[in-house]
């Protein structure tokens, strides 16, 4: 069907590749797929090994994974602090 629109001259609609989200939504967001995570994780943990399930836990990590990257960690000039 899409293809039939599209050799007809009619326009798709693009992905917006630009987001505007502030602290809170991206906090809300990992708040959520950490719930879901662990929710998941409990669900292996008892028995439940579907390929589906597996990569739906891979596909939130890696997610989580992504965000985390993307942060800009504060560190004050001129002051080492070890952890």
């Amino acid at each position: 069907m899409l293809k039939n629109i599209v050799n007809k001259g009619i326009s798709t609609m693009k992905p917006n590749k630009n987001f505007e989200l502030n602290i809170r939504d991206i906090e809300v967001i990992e708040s959520a797929l950490r719930a879901k995570a662990g929710r998941r994780g409990l669900a292996i943990v008892q028995g439940e090994t579907s390929e589906t399930l597996k990569k739906e836990m891979h596909e939130i990590q890696e997610l989580l994974g992504r965000l985390h990257d993307q942060k800009v960690w504060y560190r004050p000039k001129g002051k080492f602090v070890s952890g």
